[in-house]
């Protein structure tokens, strides 16, 4: 297997160089080496680890989150990997809902309002003042 610089990898795992610093910093990735020059060196390993990052974050997993899928993925644990997954999807259904209810709210002040008058007749500033339009 042959190693590859920093832009190689990131161009390989379509990142920046600068984000692979970050993850690499942040622990999720690490060089295979160095060379004597002080040069990092990586595989192809590293562009999978990279990879799999870009696409977990895609799906809205935290770093966190995704650090510990990577363990779990390691450590070959299906079912807490599953587990994992079950609740982002959890997470990711309440934020759609609370989201649902803010859209009906704004639609509902976007619809009052005229959008013409005097500030203090306004429905959303009265809303957002905590009066009630």
């Amino acid at each position: 297997m042959e190693s590859m610089g920093i832009g190689a990898v990131a161009k390989a795992a379509g990142v920046g160089i600068d984000t692979v610093r970050y993850y690499e910093r942040a622990g999720l990735v690490a060089p295979k080496g160095r060379l004597s020059s002080g040069y990092r060196r990586y595989s192809e390993l590293e562009v999978s680890r990279l990879r799999f990052i870009r696409r977990a974050q895609s799906l809205g997993f935290s770093l966190k989150e995704i650090r510990e899928l990577l363990a779990l993925s390691s450590s070959r644990n299906v079912a807490s990997v599953k587990r994992k997954a079950e609740a982002k999807l959890a997470d990711v259904d309440r934020r759609l809902t609370e989201l649902k209810r803010i859209r009906a709210g704004l639609s509902s002040l976007v619809e009052a309002c005229p959008g013409h008058g005097l500030p203090e007749s306004c429905p959303i500033l009265q809303a957002l003042g905590g009066e009630s339009p």
